[in-house]
């Protein structure tokens, strides 16, 4: 019944925007995705082929990236501008590529963040030097995914899976790699099972239901192939918790590689991931639609169905790696991180990543985490309104250190600033009033 509901529920989505659209204008094209992270972007190509579509993520940024970014930006943008826009530019300075068979993904979302004119500025960028034929798939948009037409319904819950699972094998890899007793073994398993699920979702389903059952199988295969890694686990390596601005801290390339250099300095890393976005968003749609007085609207039934389903998915993808996420567990609720943040930031006064970032942290303060790193481009407004915020979390949380990275593409002596970081980690770690919770695997002592 539930899938019943899931179809007539993505039906309803799509169909005010594709009334007529039988195609998809993006037959023959290949999409090309943004690394936000590689895997998840790796993942959610596959998704894209899963409906018949050629889909890639980007080539690993390099400085022609940041050459071709900054020709077509002045400097008010943020970093992640110049590095999304110079990413896509590499793609069509290749040789052999044909601008009438490529397209961009680039999605957008309301609120203060500069996040939200990245594609309509590389929409103006791409017109303006003669690419106008190359469409910007912007899933926020007024279309949303229309130009999948009669595909988007399927690939608006592939889509979802996609995501909860790259933030599944993410996890699996920062709570591995920094304990692997053989170089290069948990990226090895990571590579491995990204291909595998990647496999998995490009195969064709009768049901829903048949789908689902092949990822959770494909998530099981993950967890055992990084469970085989070789490794030392043990208890004396402090856990930072990393939030901020979701394309540079998960974006390796414009964070200069923050979460292994942390973990070459004896850290291991509790990144946020992209599901709680996700649910964010649908947080501030619901509230948005109760203070417009639409509790009791087709909308919010729609709204609160989706989550519904979108939890359920999620259920069923972590259900097989729980024991291993054993002091890892995500809120339940979004409304935990809200509440959390509520004090310094709440949410019916400011909006998007501040409010996440710093809900997020007080989180895991409680969570027993060792400190938080706040990864985020120069000048994020996001970020500079928690830099002012976190000394009074600091303080209200047992004086926690949570230390500020911004980034812009100039070299800074990030390894002295995070070796004086890890040491008042450490030092926090002897005093810290929450205890860490570890998976069963982890030693006594």
């Amino acid at each position: 019944m539930l899938r019943t509901a899931e179809k007539a529920l993505m039906r309803f989505l799509v169909a005010a925007g594709r009334r007529g659209k039988k195609g998809s204008s993006l037959r023959g094209r290949k999409v090309w995705i943004p690394r936000m992270p590689y895997g998840s972007s790796k993942l959610f190509a596959a998704a894209f082929r899963s409906v018949g579509l050629e889909a890639e993520c980007t080539p690993p940024s390099d400085a022609r990236t940041v050459e071709l970014g900054a020709k077509y930006t002045c400097g008010d943008e943020c970093y992640p501008t110049k590095v999304t826009l110079g990413d896509f530019l590499s793609v069509l300075e290749r040789p052999g590529t044909d601008p009438d068979r490529i397209a961009f993904f680039m999605p957008t979302a309301e609120g203060p963040c500069r996040f939200g004119q990245y594609a309509p500025y590389m929409r103006s960028v791409l017109d303006e030097i003669g690419f106008n034929n190359v469409p910007i798939i912007s899933p926020s948009s007024e279309t949303g995914y229309t130009e999948l037409g009669d595909m988007a319904t399927e690939f608006v819950m592939t889509g979802w899976r996609m995501l909860v699972s790259g933030d599944i094998l993410m996890k699996l890899l920062h709570k591995t790699r920094p304990y692997e007793s053989a170089a290069g073994a948990a990226d090895q398993a990571f590579e491995e099972s990204l291909d595998d699920l990647s496999k998995v979702i490009e195969s064709r389903y009768r049901t829903p239901e048949g789908q689902l059952e092949a990822l959770a199988a494909g998530v099981v295969r993950a967890r055992d192939r990084f469970r085989a890694v070789p490794a030392r686990y043990h208890r004396r390596l402090p856990l930072i918790g990393v939030v901020g601005e979701i394309f540079c801290r998960l974006n390796t390339y414009a964070n200069d590689e923050i979460v292994r250099r942390l973990e070459e300095y004896g850290a291991e890393c509790w990144m946020s991931d992209i599901g709680e976005w996700v649910w964010y968003t649908n947080s501030e749609q619901l509230r948005l639609l109760k203070l417009r007085r639409q509790t009791v609207s087709l909308t919010t039934g729609a709204a609160l169905l989706r989550q519904s389903i979108q939890r359920h998915d999620e259920h069923a993808l972590v259900e097989p790696v729980r024991e291993d996420f054993r002091g890892y567990e995500e809120p339940h609720h979004i409304s935990e991180v809200l509440e959390c943040a509520q004090p310094y930031l709440p949410d019916w006064g400011a909006m998007g990543e501040m409010v996440l970032n710093v809900g997020k942290s007080i989180y895991l303060a409680r969570k027993g985490v060792d400190g938080i790193v706040d990864v985020s481009p120069f000048t994020c407004m996001n970020g500079i309104v928690c830099e002012a915020i976190y000394p009074r979390v600091s303080r209200d949380n047992a004086d926690i250190p949570i230390r500020n990275f911004y980034f812009d593409g100039t070299q800074s002596d990030l390894d002295r600033d995070i070796g004086i970081y890890l040491e008042l980690a450490r030092t926090y770690s002897a005093r810290k009033p929450h205890a860490r919770v570890f998976p069963s695997y982890f030693p006594a002592v």
